[in-house]
């Protein structure tokens, strides 16, 4: 089972990644529950601007900006496997 740690406001990507049976945990601002989590996918808004970006992590990091919930799936599993 793939877990995926999700940023606030991705609901429809939480809803369709547990419906293809990924374990979804909310990403707290402190990023404490990506702990365990073998991807972590955020929403893109004003996470890379002037290309520099903010998010430290030890896993891949999907940006759900402009995707649809299929097309995250899609790259979560490229990232696992």
């Amino acid at each position: 089972m793939i877990t995926v740690a999700l940023e606030q406001g991705l609901q429809p990507v939480k809803e369709y990644l547990e419906r293809q049976g990924c374990r979804c945990v909310e990403l707290d601002e402190a990023g404490s529950q990506a702990l365990g989590a073998s991807v972590m996918v955020i929403t893109g808004v004003d996470k890379n601007f002037m290309g520099m970006q903010d998010v430290q992590t030890d896993i891949p990091v999907v940006s759900a900006d402009g995707l649809t919930p299929e097309e995250v799936y899609e790259r979560v599993k490229r990232c696992v496997h």
